[in-house]
């Protein structure tokens, strides 16, 4: 039987920031910000064409919607929880003791994101983040 410790002591490794951005597909960036912004009363954060890609805060503290414009959004795809985390070189390396089969390498975008996409044991994708933008 896992003990308190045991169960607190992944947390401590991991180094959670305390933000969580959920990341889905969308057709249109467009309709999507609209929708979210109308629907549900989300404020569009900031958004970067270059690469299809919008945050919108919603109007719970540190828990945002990140929105991918894709060609062809996968039905029953879901949101992909993306925790964000102060170093993700070390909370890869945490992972990686636990035997967590990951997606690819690090993906930085300079000066806004460090991103790891990594599988639970049933297949389902989770992300990291490690905020470039934010000083620390």
């Amino acid at each position: 039987m896992a003990t308190v410790e045991d169960l607190t002591g992944g947390a401590a490794a991991m180094g959670y920031d305390g933000g969580l951005t959920l990341a889905m597909q969308t057709a249109s960036l467009d309709d999507a910000i609209r929708w979210y912004g109308d629907v549900l009363g989300f404020t569009l954060l900031y958004r970067v064409d270059e690469i299809a890609w919008c945050e919108l805060q919603s109007p719970v503290a540190r828990v945002n919607l990140g929105l991918s414009q894709v060609e062809s959004v996968t039905p029953g795809g879901g949101a992909v929880p993306t925790w964000g985390v102060t170093d993700i070189a070390a909370a890869k390396a945490a992972l990686e003791g636990h035997g967590v089969r990951f997606d690819g390498d690090i993906v930085e975008y300079p000066g806004m994101v460090k991103l790891l996409t990594f599988f639970d044991p049933d297949g389902n994708a989770l992300m990291l983040y490690q905020d470039l933008a934010q000083p620390g």
